[in-house]
């Protein structure tokens, strides 16, 4: 009888380690794990797998291959599921919330520095600069990430469909949302499978377009930004720059609360800290507590931290309450058929996103160096895979010189 592999709660396979051993790693990689989930991802490896010997390759490529089969950021996912193997469920809170903190830590001040600062001109060279970067970044993830999910032509007309659904979203056309281009993805390769799944299946399958209700309840202004990262923290599939499009169309497109600058902004400082790419919320619900939602540091500071906790309390959950459940879904067939179709909508979201933002970074008198700096960027990370915290800098600096 075939070896059962391990799943997200089997202790089995991992020596018991204390909680401050736990804190200590976790705290010291979120303040050094700069380059995005595949660095974190691998700086996790050598250390735990390797060195400190917490589980074995294959354990830890399992959790690797169920974590990618739930919506949430990967990295963090990845962080807490070895934090609860490691501890149980007090080490699971302290890997992830160590993991998170730091990058918490430091964008507070930078947001503060930002919306009180942020007109001065050579502050204004240094943001476009970094706009520009970050449109790059944006393409070259969307490109990548084709690469592996665009594998037919069903995908490629999901990832086409998908991006003209988001193109309607941007003009105001549409109230179906990101969500609900997800879900209609992830049913159409459901509809694609033969297999007999039981109609409880189907249910949880489609159990996603309610979530999209969150966001139309009638609350104040907190309030419904708390919502809308619990929406996106619930239902972030394919890659992190999925929050791009989720700020772009929820706080850009449809509410108004930012420009599309801001959150070139907000990207970009994400890029530029250590930690997981979604402590961009940080960064957005520190702008949005100053304007529109009254200013004064403690509204800042609570709608940051509020924002923080809304987008990274889906990941908590979902690894606390999936257990063994993860390895039968990875293995199913409508699972696999419903997240592929996902991850070609997901290129289609992306895509249509950078092209917004593109227009929005390319303006007079400066355009022809905004587009030098696109494609400079672009070139590096396809051709020379050069770490994107050193483009950003690089562009921060030309727009300093330059783009005053």
């Amino acid at each position: 009888m075939a070896d059962t592999p391990p799943s997200l709660c089997d202790d089995a396979s991992t020596s018991a380690g204390s909680l401050g051993e736990i804190a200590r790693y976790f705290l010291l990689l979120g303040f050094t794990a700069f380059g995005g989930p595949a660095a974190h991802i691998s700086m996790m490896e050598q250390d735990l797998v390797h060195r400190r010997r917490w589980l074995d390759r294959q354990h830890f490529l399992d959790l690797l291959a169920a974590i990618n089969f739930i919506p949430g950021p990967n990295s963090t996912e990845l962080a807490i599921a070895l934090g609860r193997l490691r501890g149980g469920w007090r080490g699971m809170l302290v890997a992830g919330l160590c993991f998170i903190l730091p990058a918490v830590l430091i964008i507070l001040p930078i947001a503060w520095l930002y919306v009180n600062y942020h007109q001065l001109p050579q502050v204004d060279g240094i943001l476009r600069g970094v706009g520009a970067a970050v449109v790059a970044i944006i393409a070259a993830a969307a490109w990548q990430l084709a690469k592996s999910a665009v594998k037919n032509p069903f995908g490629i007309t999901v990832t086409i469909l998908a991006a003209m659904g988001e193109w309607l979203n941007h003009q105001q056309r549409w109230a179906f949302g990101d969500l609900g281009i997800l879900a209609l993805a992830a049913l159409a390769g459901l509809l694609r499978t033969n297999w007999p799944w039981p109609k409880n299946s189907i249910a949880r399958s489609i159990a996603l377009p309610p979530l999209g209700a969150l966001a139309a309840i009638t609350v104040g202004g907190p309030v419904l930004m708390v919502l809308l990262f619990l929406k996106i923290g619930a239902t972030l599939f394919g890659s992190g720059y999925v929050l791009v499009t989720y700020v772009q169309t929820s706080f850009v497109d449809q509410r108004h609360w930012l420009t599309t600058q801001q959150t070139l902004d907000a990207v970009a400082v994400g890029q530029i800290t250590p930690g997981p790419l979604l402590t961009t919320a940080t960064f957005v619900g520190f702008v949005l507590g100053h304007h529109p939602f009254g200013g004064g540091w403690a509204m800042e500071t609570g709608c940051a931290l509020a924002a923080t906790a809304a987008i990274f309390a889906p990941a908590f959950i979902l690894i606390a309450a999936i257990g063994s459940s993860i390895d039968r879904l990875r293995h199913s067939p409508p699972a696999r058929a419903a997240l592929d179709s996902m991850n070609a909508a997901v290129v289609g979201l992306i895509a249509a996103t950078c092209i917004f933002m593109a227009r929005q970074a390319i303006q007079p008198p400066h355009a022809w160096t905004s587009i030098a700096i696109m494609a400079a960027t672009l070139w590096a990370i396809l051709a020379l895979n050069v770490n994107t915290t050193w483009l950003i800098a690089a562009a921060a600096g030309i727009g300093l010189i330059f783009l005053r």
